[in-house]
């Protein structure tokens, strides 16, 4: 049965991680260094004409300010080959986020990861206050998607695999 209480932060953040979402990575040059943010509030598709998607970053995020001054962002979905660079991709330590990580930095400065099964090059179209986020609406300028890649997926605050 549904409460009308007061809803308790702990319960609710759990009740978001039973929700399955896929995980992203939103990446720019900032600096002459490639920058990402990894997030699992991510939605496709929130238009055709014009090509739109969105996410939704905590207003607190460190790494948000600086990508959202770029003038173009790379988003990479991630595929199971990236699960083990999840944490080191969200880390402080913004130098070590690409150690490893095979990417592709485009010519407008937009970063995607190799091996995503779908990759967007976007540009910022709207921001939009929401609460203790901020909702980020994107225009998709280009696009790549390889379907032999198998997405990550995070549900109950981890990431898991869709295949078996």
């Amino acid at each position: 049965m549904l409460s009308t209480e007061i809803i308790d932060q702990t319960v609710l953040r759990g009740a978001f991680a039973a929700f399955p979402t896929g995980v992203v990575a939103l990446a720019g040059v900032v600096d002459g260094r490639p920058n990402v943010l990894v997030a699992s509030s991510f939605a496709v598709g929130v238009s055709q004409t014009p090509p739109l998607t969105m996410f939704a970053v905590q207003k607190t995020s460190g790494t948000w300010p600086l990508l959202r001054e770029l003038s173009s962002l790379g988003v990479s979905v991630l595929a199971e080959s990236h699960e083990s660079t999840i944490r080191q991709m969200s880390a402080k330590d913004h130098g070590q986020r690409f150690a490893g990580v095979e990417h592709t930095v485009l010519p407008t400065g937009a970063v995607v990861l190799d091996g995503a099964p779908v990759q967007f090059e976007c540009t910022i179209e709207n921001i939009h206050p929401a609460g203790d986020h901020d909702i980020v609406v994107l225009r998709i300028l280009n696009l790549a998607s390889d379907q032999t890649c198998q997405p990550l997926v995070w549900h109950r605050s981890m990431c898991t695999k869709l295949s078996a």
